[in-house]
């Protein structure tokens, strides 16, 4: 029997042998070790040559100049104060928010105010009246004298008429006695009115209604009434920022009483406080680099040297060192310098008082001087507070011209 006859023999066939598995990859190839010494030996050269560089061009070659981190932006603060006693009706600003000069703060309740000053305004309009009746005395102690100085005259005359006629035996003596105590009474009278003359004219001479004491006394009088009227409305003396808001609506304040602070943040500086090891190179006027903490690195602000400090910060305090007494340490103490900055660099990006800055001053031009000298600028707020008010000034002239 074949094969081919029987199945049985090609079922019984061994199967095919397996596939062998595959061979695992090769390990990478390690580098080159002498191309990775040349790459070390690259990044070596590179490091030193930076190194050099800034050996070079950043000790060596760089200009002089002093640094100090203890550094602090310092501004004025203005103190919004109440001027008079009052009580608070209205808050027109609060803290963080922008004032412009002029801008109301505070309103105080004027109605006492107002009362004092319509009183000042009879008082004026009195005084004005009363030295008007004053010039009209001038004018009736005139008209007086000349009157006394007519009954003086007749009386002369008279007595000098009975006189000659008790001569010749015409009257009796007890008549021309009569005309003569006429001319002492006549006399005497001119005296009053010559006087009286004088005392009128002692109260108006040498001036007129606008320049009278009594007027003036009254015109200071009216003024003062309407200074005080105006401080019942506070304003912004100056462009800044509200900072320290203490007054709440319906306190009652007297004078004196702190209500809040405007800041200028347009006119800041920088008080750096160097360590007197470095202050050898300052000179005023020396240009100034400013990087704040708030801001980095980026943002550089630029000024100068305008004064340095009259002593270092110990000399100041409340309560100074005493170094002739018990154990002694030596402490390099710093001095503040004040640096000035530029207007449109703090415009640009606002600065706030007491923020943190590093501050770096070029000491390569020692021309300077090492104290400030010249007097100092005053400094002034850009709203006006005295009591020269043209509105105040119009009505004391409404006032003398309607009672003159």
């Amino acid at each position: 029997m074949t094969d081919a006859e029987n199945p049985a023999s090609a079922n019984d066939a061994p199967p095919p042998a397996a596939a062998a598995p595959a061979a695992p990859p090769p390990p990478p190839a390690r580098g080159n070790p002498r191309a990775r010494r040349r790459l070390l030996t690259l990044l070596a050269i590179v490091v030193v040559a930076a190194g050099l560089g800034y050996l070079i061009f950043g000790v060596l070659l760089a200009p002089p100049s002093e640094e100090t981190d203890d550094a602090y932006v310092a501004g004025d603060v203005v103190s919004i104060t109440a001027r008079d006693a009052g009580t608070v009706v209205s808050l027109h600003a609060d803290n963080t928010e922008a004032v412009k000069a002029g801008q109301p703060l505070i309103d105080l309740d004027p109605a006492t105010a107002d009362v004092n000053l319509a009183a000042a305004e009879a008082e004026l309009a009195r005084a004005v009246r009363a030295t008007r009746a004053d010039f009209s005395k001038v004018g009736a102690g005139s008209a007086a004298v000349i009157q006394a100085e007519a009954q003086l005259a007749a009386a002369q005359a008279d007595f000098a008429r009975r006189k000659s006629a008790a001569g010749a035996g015409a009257i009796s003596g007890e008549e021309l006695s009569h005309a003569a105590d006429a001319v002492k009474v006549a006399t005497a009278t001119l005296g009053l009115a010559r006087a009286q003359e004088a005392q009128a004219k002692s109260a108006v001479v040498g001036t007129d209604v606008n320049t009278n004491p009594a007027v003036l006394a009254a015109i200071a009088a009216y003024r003062r009434a309407a200074i005080t009227r105006a401080h019942m409305h506070i304003i912004a003396p100056i462009d800044g920022v509200v900072a320290q808001r203490s007054v709440q609506v319906g306190q009652q304040i007297q004078a004196g009483t702190p209500l809040m602070a405007v800041v200028p943040l347009n006119r800041v500086w920088v008080d750096a406080n160097f360590r007197e090891t470095q202050l050898r190179d300052l000179r005023i006027g020396q240009p100034a680099a400013v990087v704040s903490d708030m801001y980095g690195g980026k943002t550089v602000y630029h000024g100068r040297v305008i004064g340095v400090g009259a002593g270092s910060g110990n000399a100041f305090a409340l309560l100074p060192p005493q170094n002739a007494s018990g154990n002694w340490i030596k402490i390099v103490q710093r001095v503040p310098v004040r640096i000035a900055l530029d207007a449109k660099e703090l415009a640009a990006n606002p600065l706030r008082v007491g923020l943190s800055v590093n501050a770096t001053v070029d000491t390569a031009d020692k021309s300077g001087a090492r104290l400030a000298r010249g007097a100092a600028v005053p400094y002034r707020g850009d709203v006006a507070v005295d009591g020269n008010d043209p509105a105040v000034e119009a009505r004391i002239r409404q006032i003398i011209a309607a009672n003159r």
